[in-house]
């Protein structure tokens, strides 16, 4: 993914972009909402917006907390796309586990404690953040989406590696360094100018 999480693996799905690929399942076991072990995709978002988040001291420690959280509560990122003010990720979890809010929960926690003196606000601490030990880093909640099918997942997929593109940051999505489009293309499973060609739907905000 660039110069993000370059030591985290992902997921070698196939999409069907790419138009010498085969028209093979990408998401061949489906599962119901809640089942354990499914596929998810989540929106998460920085405390007022700040466009903090492609900053070195936060990736290098949201790349930490990933890499410690997954040696204890492992799971698989199918996608992932990094922006100032929010994050887009696709996560499949273990057969047997859906816990995946224990796991945003310690992510955030460590990012915190690695941050805390570079980037916490006290003056935007009130009673509630106080009363939970919230930090002024993240949002409380965040968004997510259990996957259906095929089509939900590259659905899901495609907005992911174009929202950079979306929100005006870059012109091209080959362009926006902190995704893991970039690996799915020297892969082949996106073509190099499929950017060009995609058309993000306007009624999907995913948790924006």
């Amino acid at each position: 993914m660039g110069q993000y999480l370059t030591n985290v693996k992902l997921c070698r799905v196939r999409l069907t972009h790419h138009a010498n690929l085969p028209n093979i399942s990408i998401m061949p076991n489906y599962r119901r909402a809640k089942t354990k072990g499914a596929t998810y995709f989540f929106t998460v978002v920085m405390h007022r917006r700040q466009k903090i988040l492609c900053q070195d001291a936060m990736r290098y420690a949201l790349r930490k907390a990933i890499e410690t959280v997954r040696k204890t509560r492992p799971f698989v990122i199918d996608g992932w796309v990094l922006l100032p003010d929010h994050l887009h990720c696709i996560w499949t979890l273990p057969e047997g586990d859906a816990d995946f809010s224990a796991r945003w929960g310690i992510i955030k926690r460590s990012v915190t404690k690695q941050c805390a003196n570079t980037y916490h606000q006290e003056g935007w601490m009130n009673k509630s953040r106080s009363k939970r030990k919230e930090s002024t880093l993240w949002q409380r909640r965040f968004w997510e989406h259990q996957i259906r099918d095929e089509a939900d997942y590259q659905r899901c997929m495609d907005y992911l590696h174009y929202n950079p593109v979306k929100h005006g940051y870059v012109a091209n999505v080959e362009d926006w360094v902190y995704s893991s489009f970039h690996r799915y293309a020297r892969s082949g499973v996106y073509a190099d100018h499929w950017g060009k060609i995609y058309r993000s739907p306007s009624e999907d905000n995913f948790g924006e």
